[in-house]
């Protein structure tokens, strides 16, 4: 614990935001020390409120949000258990590639990446056609060839993967996670950064160790590296009309709208699903006193979340649970259009 706290605190002290993991003491469940150590694992649109941090904030506390550089709060938490590290990489200003090695033997590389043998093969076959050559633990650096890639803090997994950790670019779009094939760079290859976190040197997974392969400070970002992982434009979505009677009630109701709309349109990263949820049990609740539709709310909702980039399943799921709640507390108009 002693290992641990001290490592919680070095990476603190680089100004990288640190929370726990599950402590490494679940042989039957070789993943579970990398999952936040909170109790109650819960959604902004599903949170009991039991836990202490929840409960005063009134509202649901991720691990993100939980993430500090703050001595005396990750002593407390060290002290405790032997909590694992995990590192929150947007307010740590950090991309992280993470490159993985292959788990079993049918595990192999789709044919646009025949003959790589894991992750760092196919990012160096990457860097290589961006003209910056890659080794990240050998000829990188100041001696590394000109327009080679630089050095740049690497860890070594416990699966014998790599974690090369890079600052996150000043300009541009937000940079979030990405997996693999799936919208990332390659196969085995995977990035986190805003939403995203990684497990930090000091920890062990299965009993096996994370560890600095290469203590520098973390290199900028490549600036192909931040052009191949730049999301794609937001496609424009316009909010459907809502039908409202041309009165007092209408233009309460309109105006109740509005201002759920730019509730959500003004919520923080990392905040977006959680203001979706309350806007959505807001307007549910003028649902349940009969002045308004779901799909009114959907209507006017939707849009607006989506162009933040929530995703349009999670969006449906998180009104459809805040009209739920909403529902639970009917709002009905009174015949000058106040909410009683």
């Amino acid at each position: 614990m002693p290992d641990l706290l001290a490592a919680a605190l070095a990476h603190a002290a680089r100004g990288w935001h640190v929370f726990p993991l599950r402590p490494d003491d679940r042989p039957d469940d070789p993943d579970a020390a990398k999952r936040p150590a909170f109790p109650n694992r819960c959604t902004a649109e599903h949170c009991p409120r039991t836990d202490p941090r929840c409960r005063a904030a009134g509202r649901h506390v991720g691990w993100e949000e939980r993430a500090t550089t703050d001595p005396q709060r990750i002593r407390r938490a060290w002290s405790t258990r032997p909590y694992g590290i995990g590192i929150a990489c947007g307010p740590s200003g950090l991309v992280v590639v993470d490159l993985d090695v292959p788990k079993h033997a049918d595990d192999t590389p789709p044919p646009q990446w025949a003959g790589a043998c894991d992750g760092l093969d196919v990012f160096a076959t990457l860097a290589a056609r961006h003209g910056t050559p890659l080794d990240p633990f050998d000829g990188v650096g100041p001696d590394a060839p000109r327009g080679g890639i630089d050095a740049t803090y690497t860890v070594t997994t416990a699966s014998g993967g790599s974690h090369l950790y890079y600052r996150q670019p000043t300009a541009g779009p937000l940079l979030r996670n990405t997996t693999g094939d799936r919208g990332g760079l390659g196969w085995k290859v995977d990035t986190r950064a805003h939403g995203g976190y990684v497990v930090a040197a000091g920890s062990t997974a299965a009993g096996h160790p994370y560890v600095v392969a290469l203590d520098c400070d973390p290199a900028p970002l490549p600036a192909w590296v931040a052009g191949l992982l730049a999301p794609a434009p937001r496609p424009a979505h316009r909010a459907a009309p809502v039908a409202l009677p041309p009165d007092r009630r209408g233009a309460y109701l309109a105006a109740a709208i509005r201002r759920q709309v730019a509730h959500l349109s003004a919520s923080a990263e990392g905040q977006r699903n959680h203001a979706l949820f309350a806007s959505a049990v807001a307007l549910g609740q003028l649902v349940a006193g009969g002045a308004l539709t779901d799909a009114d709310v959907a209507a006017a909702l939707e849009p607006a979340a989506l162009s933040l980039g929530l995703p349009g399943g999670e969006v449906a799921r998180t009104i459809a649970s805040g009209l739920r709640i909403g529902a639970n507390n009917p709002r009905h108009l009174t015949s000058v259009g106040r909410a009683a």
